[in-house]
């Protein structure tokens, strides 16, 4: 079918979908940047500046729960900006967001470690966590349906990637930072380099705010608003109307997430304090699977608008399933040339595959009226008993097994089964109208719209 490119007007402009894409990508890297250089600086720094009184292991199993307090309270987030964004707009929620996500990184900066302040300092770390997850939990659903609710016919899947990409290039920035910190020793990143890269991310969060209050409401939203055809209650008429849905979208999140954060966060851990290799080895590995990343996404979600969502999301689960063995055993050969290889596959492809597909599927799985719950549903509270736990299983495994590595590519290949059954159940929604106001529970369980 052929598209066209939609303009929408903004302050009395024309603004493009490019330009749209555009506001909703710089946010989610200002997001992801935060969420993923809290994910390495806890296995390299945290462990010691906040929790002095364990082995390393175990106080790297501390910091990593502090991580997971982050994914927790990203269900809160969900639910909150889901509501207010199905009742006022996809807008105020991405820029409410991004200030909660980019002050509480700016003050993990500030933050005094245990040295100075006791046991404060990890309690005062876990809250900053928590608002972290909060803000990450609205802002990925609303950053995607701006894209996909104004993208033209037969490209939804390709722009709902604009801000999938935050992904990879808060990858690269975070790790990017770290490791350049990492050039004058490791004690200077111990002793307090290591606040220069949660400083700065307040100059990311002024580009996007800058860029995104510029932007206008998705014309489906407004359609609601016209029409008073807005739900009341969005999350009860999720639940209400389409559990089933519901459920299967959260059982085909369950690869990615685990598999994003195994191979990121506990990927460190395991290199460093396991294989007892320098921290370089596992940034360099992070960093050229960050670049490939981009290109897979892109990719992915290009190829999910010619031949479908389902098919390129079952690929990157089929993708992450087979090579778990593979990759860990690439891991222990302790070669860095084979780490990086190791993590290409598992990260830069397997995950980004998955990742470059779901964000047009989980959109248009529900109607206008709930999306923005829907999805955020579907996402935040789908990462609770995967991506939120996932280091922590995977350190708590390597313990228990004396540093083995094959109970870790065991959980990893369950995950996918997972989500492979859950695809297959779901539907396929690539050329359902955007607009339509009909529901995927009608399809699968007749239930009446």
């Amino acid at each position: 079918m052929p598209h066209t490119r939609r303009k929408v007007v903004v302050d009395g402009r024309a603004a493009s979908i490019r330009q749209i894409a555009a506001a909703s990508l710089i946010g989610s890297v200002v997001e992801w940047y935060d969420f993923f250089l809290y994910g390495t600086m806890a296995a390299l720094v945290f462990n010691t500046r906040f929790f002095p009184q364990f082995d390393p292991l175990t106080g790297t199993l501390a910091a990593f729960a502090t991580f997971a307090a982050g994914f927790v309270t990203r269900p809160l987030g969900g639910v909150i900006f889901g509501h207010l964004g199905d009742r006022l707009g996809r807008k105020p929620m991405l820029v409410v967001t991004m200030m909660i996500m980019g002050l509480s990184t700016f003050a993990m900066g500030l933050l005094p470690t245990y040295a100075s302040i006791g046991v404060a300092a990890p309690v005062l770390l876990v809250a900053l966590r928590m608002l972290q997850g909060i803000g990450l939990g609205g802002e990925w659903g609303g950053a995607v349906l701006l894209c996909v609710e104004h993208a033209p016919t037969g490209k939804r899947g390709w722009y709902s990637s604009w801000p999938q990409l935050g992904v990879p290039i808060g990858l690269l920035l975070s790790t990017g930072a770290v490791k350049g910190l990492g050039l004058l020793g490791d004690d200077a990143l111990v002793n307090g380099a290591w606040r220069i890269p949660f400083l700065a991310s307040i100059v990311l969060v002024g580009v996007g705010l800058f860029i995104r209050l510029r932007i206008a409401e998705p014309p489906a939203f407004r359609e609601l608003v016209e029409t008073g055809t807005r739900a009341r209650v969005p999350l009860l008429e999720v639940l209400r109307r389409h559990p089933r849905t519901t459920l299967l979208a959260m059982g085909a999140r369950i690869s990615e997430s685990v598999t994003f954060n195994v191979y990121n966060a506990f990927l460190v851990t395991y290199v460093v304090t396991v294989l007892g290799l320098a921290n370089t080895v596992a940034l360099n590995a992070l960093l050229v699977a960050a670049v490939v990343g981009f290109g897979v996404i892109l990719g992915a979600a290009a190829l999910s608008d010619r031949i479908g969502r389902r098919p390129v999301f079952l690929l990157g689960a089929t993708l992450a399933l087979v090579t778990a063995f593979p990759i860990f055993a690439m891991f222990d050969s302790k070669s860095p040339v084979l780490i990086t290889v190791a993590v290409v596959v598992g990260w830069g492809l397997a995950a980004c595959t998955m990742f470059g597909a779901e964000g047009a599927l989980f959109a248009e799985l529900f109607p206008t009226r709930v999306r923005y719950s829907g999805m955020s549903t579907v996402y935040q509270l789908g990462v609770l008993p995967s991506g939120a736990v996932a280091p922590v299983i995977c350190t708590l495994l390597v313990q228990h097994y004396a540093n083995a590595s094959w109970p870790v590519a065991a959980y990893v290949m369950a995950m996918a089964a997972i989500t492979i059954v859950s695809l297959l159940a779901l539907p396929e929604t690539f050329r359902r109208p955007i607009d339509a106001d009909t529901t995927t529970e009608t399809k699968l369980e007749g239930i009446p719209a």
